[in-house]
């Protein structure tokens, strides 16, 4: 049986995506990158495509999916929530922001039961004069403390 997501097979969108790549040096990342946006995820059916396209061992692709935390393996929730976790951001009180997403069901690096929100940790967004940050559905959100993170999960503050 042959894996989909939706209406395509996962050997269908890898196979496309890394005939895109083909010309590009060092094109795994790249792929994988594009094999998420489409996918929402690098599903497992995908490793053994990929090591086939690149002429690796499953082992070796595996191990980029696995080494880099940019790839998740299960689909995100609606609303991808990661909070920075670098220096500045914990210096200026990150720490309460990931006792609040724990307070409130979210554990680090999974998905809610009803699909709706997946909360990561990133080790720097970029942002650090104004920490702690966040981002939202690829939204950088500064000087985020508890409440705000509350009312930016319920969609009650826009910027």
């Amino acid at each position: 049986m042959t894996a989909s997501v939706g209406d395509v097979t996962v050997e269908s969108v890898v196979r496309r995506v890394a005939a895109a790549h083909r010309d590009q040096r060092g094109a795994l990342l790249p792929v994988l990158h594009a094999v998420q946006a489409e996918l929402g995820h690098v599903p497992q059916e995908a490793i053994p495509v990929l090591a086939d396209e690149f002429n690796l061992s499953r082992a070796d692709v595996h191990g980029v999916v696995t080494f880099y935390h940019d790839f998740r393996k299960e689909p995100a929730g609606r609303t991808a929530v990661r909070i920075c976790r670098a220096e500045a951001c914990q210096a200026l009180g990150a720490e309460r922001l990931v006792a609040y997403a724990r307070e409130a069901g979210l554990a680090l690096g999974e998905t809610s039961a009803d699909g709706a929100v997946t909360v990561e940790q990133v080790f720097c967004l970029g942002n650090c004069a104004l920490g702690p940050s966040v981002e939202v559905n690829g939204r950088l959100y500064g000087r985020v403390g508890p409440a705000r993170l509350g009312s930016i999960l319920d969609g009650t503050v826009s910027s």
